[in-house]
């Protein structure tokens, strides 16, 4: 359904041009949810943002690959092509659902105006089904909140607001861009499972951005991990949090809190990320990376001066791009740290 294929994209600053995307490529099937996963600054929206043609130009510039949604790329589209695509195709929910809903309107004509604006619907028919998507949603007594402003709404409600919003047109591919941020654990757990609910529902494609390595756990069927603005590792979630081949993909792992290692020290990733206007030569990761090779190293495998490519690693559909992705999972398997 979607196909990104060698997406580059800079930001042109007084400062110097930022490489905020460097040639990522994935897909996702309908029905399918595929979770990219990073630090902040890893590029993550950004990229989301150039497939949903949102991109704020200038500063930010698209300067190389393809957006495919069902076969047609939305990069060569025109401006009105692209507008009707947002909505009834792609939708999205975006992080902060406070600053993204006008705050001088009602919830319900806000989301009425979709309809109204889409499928050219009269007022009555809009406002009926704006209060059909809030129960949708699992808002208590509609009706009545959707003469609500944001405002007055808990950030748990609001985030469900805006999946109503974005579910409006029911769109084939729903981007979730850190829907969880700034809400408690409880309510966390609320909206991944509404949205999954919602997901069974419709058959729609599912993209979610995250850092959250356990909201990826435990809804996505497969994993990007994006590393200064580039992909570092694919698969599925159950090879890739289990059996990591990327370093970087390693540290997110053993950074993670367990009940099992209860009273034991955390391992952060040393350092941190690079400036994506002075990213470093060869591996981008290898200021920080434990296993880094320099002197010594194989022709081609000096992660100093060499770029790894994104190469296939144990099963079939995994990728890494690491040098040594291979001993990397021997290490892994015979018991070793990371």
């Amino acid at each position: 359904m979607l196909e990104v294929d060698d997406l580059a994209v800079e930001f042109r600053t007084p400062k110097g041009v930022v490489n905020a995307v460097n040639g990522i490529s994935y897909t996702v099937s309908p029905g399918e949810t595929v979770a990219i996963l990073g630090e902040s600054g890893s590029g993550k929206s950004v990229s989301v943002q150039a497939v949903m043609g949102i991109l704020d130009t200038p500063p930010g510039h698209i300067t190389n690959g393809r957006v495919l949604f069902e076969g047609r790329d939305l990069l060569t589209s025109t401006a009105e092509e692209q507008r009707a695509v947002r909505g009834p195709g792609i939708s999205m929910i975006f992080q902060d659902a406070l600053s993204s809903l006008n705050p001088v309107f009602t919830v319900g004509a806000q989301i009425a105006e979709m309809f109204r604006a889409h499928r050219g619907t009269s007022r009555k028919e809009a406002r009926e089904a704006a209060v059909e998507l809030l129960e949708r949603v699992r808002i208590p007594d509609a009706r009545r909140r959707a003469n609500s402003y944001p405002h007055q709404f808990s950030g748990g409600m609001r985030q469900r607001v805006m999946i109503a919003m974005a579910l409006a047109l029911d769109p084939k591919l729903l981007i979730a861009d850190e829907p969880t941020t700034a809400l408690d654990v409880t309510v966390q757990a609320q909206i991944m499972d509404l949205l999954k609910d919602l997901q069974n529902e419709t058959g729609m494609g599912l993209l979610l951005i995250t850092h959250d390595l356990g909201v990826v756990n435990e809804v996505a069927d497969k994993v990007i991990v994006m590393y200064a603005g580039t992909v570092v590792e694919t698969g599925t979630v159950a090879e890739v949090f289990s059996d990591p081949s990327h370093p970087y993909t390693e540290g997110l792992m053993a950074s993670v809190p367990s009940v099992e290692d209860k009273g034991t020290r955390l391992r952060p990733i040393v350092g941190t990320p690079p400036d994506l206007s002075r990213i470093p030569s060869g591996c981008s990761f290898h200021p920080r990376c434990p296993r880094r090779v320099l002197e010594g190293a194989p022709p081609g495998k000096n992660c100093a001066v060499d770029v790894p490519l994104l190469l296939p690693v144990g099963a079939p559909g995994r990728a890494s791009a690491c040098h040594y992705r291979e001993e990397v999972l021997r290490a892994r398997s015979n018991g070793a740290p990371a």
